[in-house]
């Protein structure tokens, strides 16, 4: 779920209200309460509604789930930055946000493409290539080291240099390949970029990171989330399993009826999710025949801030949201962040052949 942007003018008792609004709707059972339980507190990450909805909460609770919502660790981290007015500094793109002039400039150098400086930079600063610069505020690119920088995701100068898998390579001939956490971690974000996609480096980055010793199951399911279709198929050929999730997203209906059976009910929603995004309807009507919930918020790593409905109609896919809501999708729940119905999605999008159907199906 993406986290929640920290106002400029944010006050510390206006985010304790808010954190006590959250607990009385957990202690309620509300199923969008225990989305952001199981999303954001690292105690019900892999509990299902009924499970979270079973535990005993206090407000300290609710505190570390609002602070982690923001990008923020813990509550009291979550205070200081209030304090400190830190907020405003999420807004920087993040060259400007890194205070170790040493790291700034073996960025430049990956920047520029200048791959002798950068070779040399690394040799004279041991330990460089694997150390690590931190970005509050967010859920992603928190704390990267220079590899994760290659892909150019988040985006900083929308662009990359030409010979950026040879600048790639060098950081990896520099130590980063014995880093696994990066190495998995740069090729979720390559896999999941526009920048390396519209570049035209997108197969390559990601044939060297698994070359090098990525995961490239580690990067299947954020390609998939994000439409990235090419990279999951790139990612299949270098070895990634090709399960549920990924045969119902790619539109593999024979691998989907040859898996169903066997999968979880977690499978099928993270399956629903992705199959919903790519508009795969006859997938999408098989897994909610196989009880896949049409009105569950959607699973990590499927946009959970919101329903399959939700993602269907933001997608601008008429005929699934038919499909769901033909399987009882309801158009009356709102989106965790906004609380905002597909219905109003619909009409924020300008999809107006949605909105002529949702007010047919009103009236």
């Amino acid at each position: 779920m993406p986290t929640k942007r920290l106002p400029a003018n944010a006050d510390i008792d206006h985010l304790k209200h808010q954190a006590k609004d959250l607990l009385a709707d957990i202690r309620k059972g509300g199923l969008a309460a225990l989305q952001r339980l199981r999303e954001f507190h690292p105690k019900c990450g892999d509990l299902m509604d009924a499970e979270i909805a079973e535990g005993t909460y206090a407000l300290s609770d609710a505190l570390l789930t609002i602070a982690r919502e923001y990008g923020y660790p813990s509550w009291p981290r979550l205070k200081t930055a209030v304090a400190e007015a830190a907020g405003g500094q999420v807004d920087l793109i993040h060259n400007d946000r890194i205070e170790d002039p040493v790291f700034l400039q073996v960025l430049d150098f990956l920047d520029e493409g200048d791959a002798d400086r950068l070779r040399a930079h690394l040799a004279a600063h041991p330990g460089l290539v694997n150390r690590k610069v931190y970005f509050e505020g967010g859920n992603y690119f928190t704390r990267p080291t220079l590899l994760e920088f290659v892909a150019e995701n988040p985006i900083r100068n929308g662009r990359l240099p030409d010979n950026i898998v040879d600048i790639a390579r060098i950081i990896l001939d520099a130590g980063a390949r014995e880093n696994q956490e990066a190495l998995d971690y740069a090729l979720g974000l390559v896999a999941s970029g526009r920048v390396v996609r519209e570049c035209g480096v997108e197969k390559d980055l990601l044939t060297l990171l698994c070359q090098c010793g990525a995961d490239p199951n580690a990067a299947m399911h954020t390609a998939l989330a994000h439409g990235e279709v090419a990279a999951a198929r790139t990612l299949i050929a270098l070895g990634a399993t090709h399960n549920l999730s990924t045969a119902a997203a790619l539109g593999d209906v024979t691998e989907v009826d040859a898996l169903l059976a066997a999968a979880s009910h977690d499978q099928k929603q993270l399956g629903l999710a992705l199959a919903v995004l790519g508009a795969q309807d006859e997938i999408v009507a098989k897994l909610l025949k196989a009880g896949a919930d049409p009105n569950r918020y959607n699973p990590p790593g499927g946009h959970s801030h919101c329903t399959p409905l939700h993602s269907a109609v933001w997608e601008g896919h008429l005929s699934t949201v038919k499909v769901l809501v033909d399987s009882g999708a309801r158009f009356d729940i709102g989106d965790i962040h906004h609380d905002t119905t597909a219905v109003e999605w619909a009409r924020y999008a300008g999809h107006d052949a949605i909105v002529d159907y949702f007010e047919e199906l009103s009236a």
